[in-house]
């Protein structure tokens, strides 16, 4: 066991550190030098366009307006240094201590082991979480704020914590301490190289590499199920897989992914592709590929999208193997057009859909989960500023965003592994496709932002129409299938099971494990995670109550959802084959749109 710092962390050649130490003193005065150059030429240095510093100058406010509660957490965070102080001393004089503070379950940041064997360690752990926790709970409770401006001083305090943690510091970090002092300070050098490479992809803007982006190639080692592109308009390409079984349901599925990523997160690798698995089980698919938009996209609209989106591949799919009526999948962004687009369908009566399933989708947006904290009114107008001179939201600014929800996971560690360790990303797929996101036109992601999450109109009866059509979900009375995952911060569970209440016809809500991509692409062949059913008839009024009565399933829900649709899709037929029907084939799957960047 490490008694000290000396025995774990020697330095072999103070020459060598010293001459890396002067690289990297020489290589931040000109990264400081440029940032503060960039800064001023932008002259953004001292905005605040998301009123953050508004946010907590009112918490400050309300929170002086009470000295006692001050001054009561205060003395409580004392109390615990003290108590910490104390158990330190004993395990420093050898005796046994118990934690007074301990990472929460999950949380990677303090796998290594000097962070419970070295006390030094130890101590500077336990003093960060105590003092993170104390931060957190200070603001969560001050009282008198509404409730936006409270989610957004948690939230960004939680951003402040994160990035204040031990682990992202070298003299904090035993793992990055140890790496320093045993390579001199070159593991330092190569981060900082690597740090300048992302801010030069960035031009400017950090833009941290999470993968080795020249391992995948999109159709040849990723996105490499068969199948042909054969239909396609400026906003989309339609995709035709390749079938896998003799014969195959009447009734073809389409699948309409978010447009603000490229659709291959269903077709990533032959064992996870949710597309290839669907055509295992005998379902003729088609899906929908959007396209990357440009300035000459800005003013495409939600409607745009439904026309040329989703009413235009049903077009597509009725000449191309003569089938009027299909199946579908909506996902995220995707099913929140579906289910417009099922309610215009059913105002003005065209039967073309005839069960539809929603992959992590809100129609609902009364519990928009953490993104709310970047909705409200200074957030949406700082977007929308954004937007205007090129026409389109840039994909590295919605990346952002959502790295933010999961900052540990998707920023600090990649800090530390590239920057502080000096170490290049390890290949990964999911990492790849998520750094491989799409632009938002501008007129699309505002009435997105405002409408749904802001406004919350979808849920209400005829508050929205499109082509002049008031749009009432209540009037969808086809067989639906909600998935939802239970540990999902971007479409919450609760969110979604609120749709069960704004349907009219049979729905059937399942909640599976792990998150949102983790949660969807759970193929069974994997025998991760779990899911829960609950046959029940009764009608419940919350998620946590549907919960309650629910019977967890160990593995994947691919095969309860196929159960369901496979009983709505109409009789066995010979296969169709891409390119062979009314419409010829224009390129092979995954198509050009999807290679765009």
């Amino acid at each position: 066991m490490s008694q000290n710092l000396g025995e774990n962390f020697q330095l072999p050649d103070p020459g060598e550190f010293s001459r890396n130490m002067v690289k990297i003193a020489a290589k931040s005065q000109e990264l400081v030098t440029e940032f503060l150059e960039r800064q001023q030429a932008r002259g953004d240095s001292a905005s605040d366009p998301l009123n953050i510093g508004g946010a907590f100058l009112e918490m400050t406010t309300k929170m002086m307006a009470d000295p006692s509660r001050i001054f009561e957490a205060q003395f409580g965070l004392w109390t615990s240094y003290l108590e910490l102080w104390q158990q330190t001393a004993n395990r420093m004089l050898g005796g046994e201590a118990e934690a007074v503070a301990e990472p929460a379950k999950g949380d990677k940041r303090f796998r290594n082991p000097e962070w419970d064997e070295n006390q030094i360690f130890d101590f500077i752990k336990q003093s960060y979480l105590l003092t993170a926790r104390w931060m957190q709970n200070t603001v969560n409770n001050v009282e008198g704020l509404d409730e936006k401006t409270a989610k957004k001083v948690d939230f960004y305090t939680r951003q402040f914590v994160d990035a204040m943690a031990p682990t992202n510091f070298v003299m904090t970090n035993p793992e990055v301490l140890k790496a320093t002092l045993e390579s001199n300070g070159e593991n330092l050098v190569k981060g900082l190289d690597n740090l300048l490479g992302d801010l030069d992809r960035g031009t400017g803007k950090l833009n941290i590499k999470m993968t080795d982006m020249e391992a995948f190639r999109i159709g040849e080692n990723v996105a490499v199920t068969e199948g042909k592109v054969i239909y396609q308009n400026e906003l989309m390409q339609l995709l035709q897989y390749a079938p896998r079984t003799e014969k195959v349901y009447r009734k073809p599925l389409l699948i309409v992914p978010p447009w603000i990523n490229k659709f291959y997160i269903l077709d990533l690798r032959a064992d996870n592709s949710f597309i290839r698995w669907a055509a295992d089980q005998g379902y003729t698919v088609f899906v929908i590929s959007w396209v990357n938009p440009d300035t000459a996209l800005a003013e495409r609209s939600f409607a745009d999208y439904m026309k040329g989106g989703i009413l235009a591949a049903l077009d597509a799919i009725e000449e191309a193997i003569g089938e009027k009526e299909v199946t579908a999948i909506g996902y995220c962004i995707g099913g929140t057009l579906m289910a417009t687009t099922l309610a215009y369908l059913a105002a003005t009566e065209q039967k073309r859909i005839t069960a539809c399933t929603f992959f992590a989708a809100q129609v609902d947006f009364s519990e928009p989960g953490e993104l709310s904290v970047f909705i409200d009114e200074e957030q949406i107008r700082a977007i929308e500023e954004q937007m205007k001179e090129q026409g389109y939201l840039d994909a590295s600014a919605m990346a952002s965003t959502f790295n933010m929800l999961r900052a540990n996971d998707l920023i600090w560690s990649f800090v530390v592994n590239n920057y502080l360790l000096g170490k290049d990303p390890f290949p990964f797929d999911l990492l790849f496709w998520n750094a491989d996101a799409t632009r938002m036109p501008k007129e699309l992601h505002s009435y997105y932002l405002r409408n749904m999450y802001q406004k919350n109109l979808l849920s209400k009866p005829g508050a929205l129409e499109i082509e002049g059509v008031p749009i009432d979900l209540g009037k969808i009375r086809i067989p639906i299938y909600l998935q939802a995952s239970k540990e999902d911060h971007i479409a919450p569970y609760t969110s979604v099971f609120r749709a069960t209440g704004l349907y009219s016809g049979p729905v059937r809500f399942m909640l599976a494990g792990s998150g949102h991509i983790a949660g969807v692409i759970n193929p069974p062949s994997a025998k991760k995670y779990q899911h829960w059913i609950n046959d029940s008839r009764k009608k419940y009024a919350t998620a946590e109550e549907w919960l309650a009565d629910a019977t967890e399933k160990p593995g994947s829900w691919w095969e309860d959802w196929d159960r369901w649709l496979s009983r709505k899709s109409g009789p066995k037929v010979p296969a169709r084959i891409p390119g062979e029907g009314g419409l010829k084939a224009i390129e092979d799957a995954p198509g050009s749109y999807v290679k765009v960047r």
